[in-house]
């Protein structure tokens, strides 16, 4: 009986490390505004509904198993849900890096904002958007999709199986390339935007010399970028979603 017990225990801590490394990196529930008492006990949770499904597919690798093939499983489940983690991850760190030029290029770059979901300072568009797409993950129940995704992960990386670092970098940098491209696709009004007004005044300036132009030109380039963000931006969190869906789908 005490040996049924320690293998139960050892198969839920498993797929807490696989639940866990995800939750860690995974959008919404990484944010540093979440108190890690809560992320844990989501984990907990998520691990404590998941393990009698699992058990079945575990606990014969649990059984009689030698320490260092235990602490093999445990480390290739750690890795399995980073990368899982780590995939979703990458899309709003994509938005994130484009917030920040879309901020530059409607001149809001000077404006500070408060973090929302990190550490580190950023003008006040980039919380503003960061907010709304973490808002919107939530809302449409994509956070369901990660769980669902987590529990079909075992029919793809089997506990066990030898994890390949290549397979592994392969789903990043394919991730990596998606986000980059969906990110710079919904951003590219605001790169024409800076490229048309840049160039008018760089125009304008080489014309008039004694006129301070960039100094004029300023709410100009503000209330041209306020505009072009209130005419984008229902377009701009809709196909963002659509992307992290699709990605969370597949």
């Amino acid at each position: 009986m005490i040996n049924g017990l320690t293998d139960s225990v050892l198969v839920t801590f498993i797929v807490f490390c696989r639940i866990g490394a995800c939750l860690m990196l995974v959008p919404g529930f990484s944010s540093v505004i979440l108190p890690p008492q809560v992320r844990l006990f989501v984990a907990l949770v998520t691990t404590f509904a998941l393990t009698p499904i699992l058990i079945a597919i575990l606990q014969p690798l649990t059984q009689n198993a030698a320490p260092m093939t235990l602490a093999l499983l445990i480390c290739s489940e750690l890795v399995v849900g980073s990368v899982i983690g780590l995939g979703g991850r990458v899309f709003f760190l994509a938005l994130q890096t484009m917030a920040t030029m879309m901020a530059s290029a409607a001149g809001l770059s000077s404006i500070p904002g408060t973090p929302v979901g990190d550490t580190d300072p950023a003008p006040a568009l980039v919380p503003l958007i960061m907010a709304s797409v973490t808002t919107l993950f939530f809302l449409t129940d994509q956070h369901w999709q990660v769980l669902r995704g987590l529990m079909n992960s075992y029919d793809v990386w089997q506990p066990g199986q030898r994890l390949s670092g290549e397979m592994a970098l392969n789903q990043v940098a394919s991730r990596l390339s998606e986000a980059f491209v969906l990110t710079l696709r919904i951003t590219s009004p605001f790169i024409v935007y800076s490229v048309i007004v840049n160039f008018a005044i760089g125009l304008v300036n080489k014309l008039t010399p004694a006129i301070p132009v960039y100094f004029i030109s300023t709410p100009f380039v503000l209330f041209g970028g306020f505009l072009l963000l209130y005419l984008t931006s229902d377009e701009l969190l809709t196909q963002f979603m659509l992307g992290v869906s699709s990605f969370l789908a597949g």
